[in-house]
């Protein structure tokens, strides 16, 4: 979701809230009285909403006018039209008979062929002036990888990515080791004045920082010479997919469990201070798995609305939790989980999409996406088979990548005329803004199930 689009649903749920708000006023003034006590709360209650929400898109409208100055600016000195770069066509390209861009770094890198250095720098503009590497770690001499590689790591949500996906993602700064974010610490007050002329409340609003590092994310391949001078296959469609495809997987790892040790973020499932749903409670017949589950949910949910005071956004889980629940049946034998047309009524959760990663589903108003990369081995009982449901805010989450880089080298390979391909990148994650924007279920319950 790109920020224009976040900005139009924050405006969306904004004018929901609002005339919900209206609706409550209105209809105390139409009845020609005051606001009840809980109409009095939840109309509180939606004025810290929207002002949350009028916070929030204030951000991301600053950040928006930032992109769009920048832009414009890297617009303005961009080569003009005719000087032969921005007309010409795709300069690698997939499949038999593309050019090859692994080809070329060997040939630049290791044997100074001038014309492959030239259709490397060739291809580094047009990528730079399309993704203005200039704002991005890493903006040097390297070579970034053709556009129809960068698709297979960037555009497209690959195995692994789920919950990456989901967190608002903005652009690695360059020249750092860590990502700073500032945070109040401790607010301001306010008190009734005991008696008029005398001091107000005065509290010192305190602040602080909470530090995400750095990480490297990285891996290679030896490829033989002869496969990459002489076969008539583009090896890049080879291995540059299989190594994006694994990063994407690293990547969603560190962002569900990192340790926060050794180089590595602290992930969801790790951060201290989120809220720990047990489900473990004894059930006396398979029948109440459901409900009881469906009160787990619930809590988890009502967690975050009672301490984060802002609604969650997301519930993610294992494809194998998801697909148990599509198994559970009322005491009729009538399936909990239905489809979504049809108007169900007493559904514990609507069916969308069939698919093996991603979007599949609401439950309790919330949308259910599927991560294979959850772990199922905690701790269940005397086993190690449990998984876990995470129910989280994912607006309160930060997530900040470079663009990655592949390298070749032939050096300590040449005496097997070998070539080592390297890919990498630099990411930084930060779950920590908010702690109580995250409710994570797990017990003994939520081990294996069977079908």
């Amino acid at each position: 979701m790109s920020k224009r689009e976040m900005i139009a649903d924050l405006l969306a749920k904004r004018s929901a809230v609002k005339s919900e708000l209206d609706g409550l006023v209105g209809t105390a003034t139409t009845e020609k009285r005051g606001l009840s006590d809980d109409e009095t709360a939840r109309f509180d209650a939606g004025e810290a909403e929207i002002r949350a929400f009028d916070e929030r898109v204030k951000e991301l409208d600053a950040q928006v006018r930032a992109d769009d100055a920048a832009a414009e600016m890297a617009k303005r000195y961009a080569p003009k039209a005719g000087d032969g770069v921005q007309s010409e066509p795709e300069i690698y390209r997939s499949g038999n008979g593309g050019r090859s861009y692994f080809r070329d770094l060997h040939l630049s890198r290791n044997k100074g062929d001038r014309d492959a250095t030239d259709r490397l720098h060739r291809n580094n503009k047009g990528r730079t002036e399309e993704r203005a590497l200039s704002t991005s770690n890493g903006a040097g001499g390297e070579f970034v990888p053709p556009l129809w590689l960068e698709s297979e790591f960037v555009k497209i949500a690959r195995a692994g990515r789920i919950t990456a996906n989901l967190t608002p993602t903005f652009p690695l700064p360059a020249g750092t080791d860590s990502i700073n974010v500032p945070k109040v610490n401790t607010g301001t007050a306010v008190a009734v004045q005991g008696t008029q002329n005398t001091a107000v409340q005065n509290t010192d609003l305190t602040t602080t920082s909470i530090s995400s590092g750095v990480t490297t994310v990285a891996g290679g391949q030896t490829v033989s010479l002869q496969l990459i001078e002489q076969s008539p296959l583009n090896i890049d469609d080879v291995v540059l997919q299989d190594l994006a495809a694994d990063y994407a997987r690293q990547l969603n790892t560190l962002v569900l469990n990192g340790s926060g040790t050794s180089g590595q973020p602290t992930g969801i499932m790790t951060l201290s201070g989120v809220h720990a749903v047990d489900f473990s409670a004894t059930i006396t017949a398979p029948a109440t798995w459901a409900s009881t589950f469906y009160s787990k949910l619930a809590g988890a949910i009502q967690q975050i609305h009672t301490s984060r005071y802002l609604p969650p956004d997301t519930i993610i889980m294992h494809p194998v939790r998801w697909a148990y629940l599509l198994t559970q049946v009322d005491g009729q034998g009538r399936p909990l989980v239905v489809p979504a047309a049809g108007n169900a009524m007493n559904a514990l959760g609507n069916a969308g999409q069939v698919a093996s990663q991603g979007y599949v589903g609401t439950m309790l108003g919330l949308p259910v996406y599927v991560d294979a990369l959850i772990p199922t081995n905690l701790t269940a009982g005397a086993g190690t088979n449990e998984d876990a449901v995470i129910v989280a805010r994912m607006a309160d989450l930060m997530l900040w990548e470079s663009h990655v880089r592949a390298e070749a080298f032939e050096q300590t390979y040449a005496n097997n005329m070998s070539v080592f391909i390297r890919l990498y990148n630099y990411v930084s994650f930060q779950a920590g803004r908010y702690p109580a924007s995250i409710s994570v279920i797990t017990g003994k319950n939520l081990g294996a199930p069977t079908f």
